[in-house]
């Protein structure tokens, strides 16, 4: 920096018209100083070039200034006329530092101009009024524009998905007349992070089978998750297998959501297969994955010695971290070990307890036994207490048949989640096993009273890919016809071989 003010006072004293040198060198430092950039170009005796001012717009556009009312002042400060360019790092610039009132009046600027409305014009300004959540405004300006580039559909569809409008970003996407990578993945990845991994599975499974497109590291870690969340472990290992073949293995996003993947889908074998390739890329993301699908998989002796790995490579873990560790303790049933992890959260890593590391600690309690230590804990929480950490204290009761304190659970629970009908059963078991049946039939008096209704079950089936999800007496299926006579000619045969099913009748209370 020292050098750059030596060139300027030269420059000055000289009078050399070397402004847009030196302001450039300003802009390519690792941490471009655009305040003594800014301040250059408004003390210089001569005019700067438009294309100087737009470097600086740009700049700020990419959020390398502390605020926007720098980037509004050089504007308005303009000795030059602005061009189109100008107006796209502008937009940009509004849409990053959340600008939509600055950004209608310089639409309305651009207008008065007379520039043509051209493709990266409009995509600047669909973004920002899609992030500003002006979507009827972002889509005018996509319906105006005479000619569309992929770009602009990729902008609309990803500002649909912003605002959690599912069903008109599927509309946009199967209108485009022509779809790139990252079309693909917006839809990908849309899907999974609205919960639609059905949807996220089908539409990645459309692009593969058609082929034209092929998916890159982002589409793969898109889709990933949903094939977590479902099971769908065979998609997975397709997955995999294109991965190696491409050599995106050493990718850590990819590798993380392989890992992801993989344990929750049940293979942790497979999943540390994974782990152990990665070597040196593995980041804390991945020792998260690894300590907590351990953990969940009854290995807690290996999740604690990852957790120790962790520490040893000087890499500090987080929140997720403890979690995960807190989770391995619960599994091995440790419960002093436990507590000391707990209580070395603040202390050792700066974590202040979460609502999660007290649900792990009132689980760790009351599986050991401990209910009226757990009950403690969580009436000491310096926050409230939700569904997940009453549920884990009801379960507790539940097994050691402690009726006192499933009741004071079961009331609390009652009133967070009034139709869970599912926490009014377990309080009934707890009834039944001591022998209470009166207070069995009270139960579901009141269950019947309040006209509670299990939530319906399903099953998720995946073939080629693709997943298939069944409810009782479901005839939503286009197959439904070929599948139910399927399961009669099963039945049929079982019976020829002695089957009876077992049915249950519930006497009314």
């Amino acid at each position: 920096m020292n050098r750059i003010k030596q060139i300027h006072g030269f420059v000055l004293r000289n009078g050399v018209d070397d402004i847009q040198a030196l302001v450039l060198q300003l802009l390519h430092l690792p941490s471009p100083n655009l305040r003594y950039a800014h301040a250059l170009l408004l003390s210089h005796p001569t005019p700067p070039s438009t294309f100087l001012y737009n470097k600086l717009f740009q700049a700020y556009a990419r959020g390398g200034g502390a605020s926007f009312e720098p980037c509004a002042e050089l504007f308005v400060s303009m000795r030059r006329s602005p061009n189109p360019h100008t107006f796209v790092f502008l937009f940009s610039a509004c849409a990053a530092f959340a600008r939509p009132g600055h950004g209608r009046a310089l639409h309305a600027r651009f207008i008065l101009s007379g520039f043509p409305f051209d493709a990266f014009v409009a995509t600047a300004l669909l973004d920002l009024y899609a992030k500003s959540g002006l979507f009827d405004s972002a889509r005018r300006v996509f319906d105006e524009m005479p000619t569309r580039d992929v770009a602009l559909w990729n902008s609309m569809i990803r500002g649909y998905f912003r605002c959690g409008d599912l069903d008109k970003a599927r509309e946009l996407f199967d209108a485009m007349p022509f779809r790139n990578v990252i079309s693909w993945t917006s839809m990908i990845s849309g899907y999974t992070q609205n919960s639609r991994y059905e949807e996220a599975i089908n539409v990645f499974s459309r692009m593969w089978l058609e082929g034209e497109v092929k998916p890159n590291e982002v589409t793969l870690a898109s889709v990933l998750p949903a094939c977590a969340h479902l099971g769908a472990m065979e998609l997975g290992m397709k997955i995999e297998a294109y991965v190696r073949d491409n050599g995106m293995i050493r990718n850590v996003f990819v590798c993380n959501a392989l890992l992801e993947m993989f344990a929750k889908c049940g293979n942790i074998e497979h999943a540390k297969k994974v782990f152990d390739e990665m070597g040196v890329i593995r980041n804390l993301c991945s020792y998260n994955t690894m300590i907590m699908g351990l953990a969940v998989h009854g290995k807690w002796h290996e999740s604690l010695e990852l957790f120790q790995e962790l520490q040893a490579r000087r890499i500090s873990p987080d929140d997720i971290t403890l979690v995960g560790v807190l989770l391995a303790c619960t599994h091995g049933g440790l419960v002093d070990e436990g507590q000391f992890f707990f209580d070395s959260m603040e202390k050792d890593f700066c974590i202040t307890p979460k609502l999660e590391h007290y649900g792990c600690l009132v689980d760790l309690l009351g599986r050991a036994g401990y209910t009226k230590e757990a009950y403690s804990l969580i009436t000491s929480m310096p926050m409230e207490p939700d569904s997940v950490i009453w549920g884990a204290l009801l379960g507790a009761c539940s097994f050691h048949r402690d009726v006192q304190l499933a009741e004071i659970a079961a009331e609390f629970l009652y009133k967070l989640e009034p139709l869970n009908s599912g926490n009014l059963v377990i309080l009934s078991n707890v009834y039944a096993s001591l022998g209470r049946w009166a207070s069995v039939a009270n139960v579901w008096r009141l269950m019947k009273g309040k006209q509670h209704r299990k939530s319906a079950g399903y099953s998720i089936i995946e073939l080629d890919g693709n997943m298939h999800k069944f409810l009782v007496e479901d005839k939503s299926h286009p197959q439904f016809e070929e599948i139910y006579t399927l399961l009669d000619e099963i039945t049929m045969s079982m019976r020829q071989f002695g089957y009876k099913p077992n049915r249950i009748l519930q006497a009314e209370s």
